[in-house]
């Protein structure tokens, strides 16, 4: 699966905020997948998916356990 961070301001806020990343997924990918892709990928604990289809294209708005700070993934990814 190809996933892809999104940074925008909105993105920046909602880390800050929220603990939550976006991510730009394949337009078939299921939030199962995409749940069980950023656990093995980042080794942090997911509480919810949620997606949106923007056009051709699909965000994937990834709300993550408070014990995993989207802040140091962020920081690995150099959105912040």
């Amino acid at each position: 699966m190809n996933l892809k961070p999104i940074t925008t301001e909105k993105a920046v806020m909602l880390i800050e905020s929220q603990n939550v990343l976006i991510f730009e997924a394949e337009r078939n990918a299921t939030k199962e997948q995409v749940k069980k892709e950023i656990e093995d990928i980042f080794k942090v604990k997911v509480e919810k998916v949620r997606t949106m289809i923007k056009g051709n294209k699909k965000h994937v708005y990834v709300k993550l356990k408070k014990i995993s700070p989207a802040i140091d993934i962020a920081t690995k990814l150099g959105i912040i």
